[in-house]
């Protein structure tokens, strides 16, 4: 989870600076594929521990 959050708050960072500096228009694409990738990141995680068979007792 802490990857996850590391991700997301990176592409914030620069998504933001994409769109206040002038020219740095790259900036924002990675940042918009960071964050893609942080959910496929999720989700792969989400689904991989909804698997687990909990026995009950």
């Amino acid at each position: 989870m802490t990857l996850f959050l590391i991700l997301v708050i990176a592409a914030i960072v620069l998504g933001i600076i994409g769109v206040v500096a002038e020219g740095l228009l790259y900036l924002l694409i990675i940042g918009i594929v960071m964050f893609v990738a942080a959910l496929v990141y999720l989700g792969m995680h989400v689904r991989r521990s909804g698997r687990r068979s909990r026995t009950l007792r």
